[in-house]
């Protein structure tokens, strides 16, 4: 059964040259179509296909370490807002706003507008069993995931639940049950309205947003799934908890591939393109991975060194990992009191700190903007699965990191967008 999953991925998979020719027309066509301007997200495009168009898919950033420089810890804006602690966010596409949600479930819809760092919507939350009639989650939200055409939101908490909203109004549209335990990870197929959710009850399912429909349901981790990502092929990636495995979801062949790497406790994953993701581990763990690769193509150990709890010396736990689509540069959280930035170097074999940026508390989500310009970070007094530890100093906030570049000609190959 392995041999005939790897098979099915040499099917799937395009060579790194087929890659390059295709965002270079990709990237030919957007220029061509719309000068230097950003595209609106494309609509109507037939499923399974990502929209050409879609700011979501902008060209490649390619060796983006290069150009960065280290951030200014005096440029950091705080959003304060949230009153426990900031479990999740995203960014829209268009990179004007940001959607964030804690564990008091209220969620500020965030539309929290990233120029002025105005709160725009405030979604409250209510007891549990009222969810019906009232609009906000009534538990933990754990989990939120944008459509790259920037219409849909979805929130997932620990009651079960999926909510699904209009991104613009801050309206709930729906809600999706089916899960038998806290819902932990979300994301949708890029240039589509395909959702993925993940729970602790060990599985991922599939769902129809645009049509409110629930579609399948796969099994395989031994674990409680801890998070999830997805690009444009229609497959997933999951992060198994204590089940030590990261898992590849191929939807079609109703397939999965299982890697192996960490050894403790895997809390967060992302892919950064087609064919590479990283995930992070309460082992102190960083791992890169290729998709064809069970073993990690590099492992950076104690990454964000090494704490004295209770007496005792362990590593600090990752809690997020966060990549900028398509480039070599990568960010985690801990609770050390900084998010690093690390650079994927010798053909992604190989990870390089680049940069601590100083903030304290729980790093519990990552998330860089679509051009690469700012890096932003959910914080709270507490780990967003649970309750081991108080960072009593920290705030409850969303922290906005700018990420200036260094005048540099683009490289051909990989022309820059920003």
């Amino acid at each position: 059964r392995r041999r005939e999953a790897a098979a099915a991925e040499e099917e799937v998979e395009e060579t790194p040259q087929e890659k390059k020719l295709r965002l270079a027309k990709l990237y030919l066509e957007q220029l061509r179509q719309h000068g230097e301007s950003r595209p609106a997200p494309g609509a109507g495009a037939p499923a399974g296909r990502p929209r050409a168009l879609s700011p979501a898919l902008t060209p490649p950033h390619g060796l983006l370490s290069l150009q960065v420089q280290p951030p200014d810890p005096a440029s950091i804006r705080v959003l304060r807002g949230h009153q426990l602690p900031v479990t999740c966010l995203v960014i829209s596409p268009d990179d004007r706003f940001i959607f964030s949600a804690s564990k008091d479930g209220s969620l500020i819809k965030c539309k929290w507008e990233v120029e002025s760092g105005k709160r725009l919507c405030v979604v409250p939350g209510g007891k549990k069993g009222t969810e019906e009639r009232h609009m906000g989650h009534a538990s933990h939200i754990l989990c939120m995931a944008i459509s790259s055409d920037g219409k849909y939101l979805a929130t997932g908490d620990r009651n079960k639940l999926i909510m699904i909203w209009d991104a613009a109004t801050c309206k709930r549209l729906h809600i999706f049950t089916g899960h038998r335990d806290a819902v932990s990870g979300l994301s949708f197929r890029k240039g589509t309205h395909q959702l993925y959710s993940a729970s602790y009850d060990r599985c991922v399912k599939v769902w129809n947003v645009a049509e409110n429909a629930y579609v399948e349901t796969l099994f395989g981790h031994q674990d409680v799934i801890t998070g999830l990502d997805s690009l444009s092929r229609e497959c997933c990636v999951t992060a198994g908890g204590r089940d030590g495995t990261v898992r590849l979801w191929k939807i079609p062949e109703e397939s999965q591939l299982v890697f192996y790497g960490h050894q403790g406790s895997i809390d967060c994953i992302q892919l950064i393109n087609e064919e590479h993701m990283v995930s992070g581990a309460d082992d102190g763990s960083v791992a890169l991975w290729g998709l064809t690769k069970k073993k990690p193509l590099a492992l950076a150990r104690q990454a964000h060194g090494m704490q004295d709890a209770q007496g005792l010396q362990q590593p600090y736990w990752i809690s997020a990992v966060a990549a900028l689509r398509n480039s070599d540069l990568l960010a985690t959280g801990s609770h050390s009191a900084s998010v690093k930035l690390w650079k994927c170097s010798e053909g992604f074999r190989k990870l390089e700190p680049l940069w601590d940026i100083p903030l304290v508390g729980f790093v519990n989500s990552l998330k860089f903007s679509a051009a690469g310009d700012f890096l932003v970070a959910g914080l709270g007094q507490e780990h967003r699965l649970g309750r081991w530890w108080r960072v009593k100093e920290a705030k409850n906030s969303i922290c906005i990191i700018p990420l200036k570049r260094r005048a540099a000609a683009p490289s051909p190959e990989a022309p820059d967008s920003s």
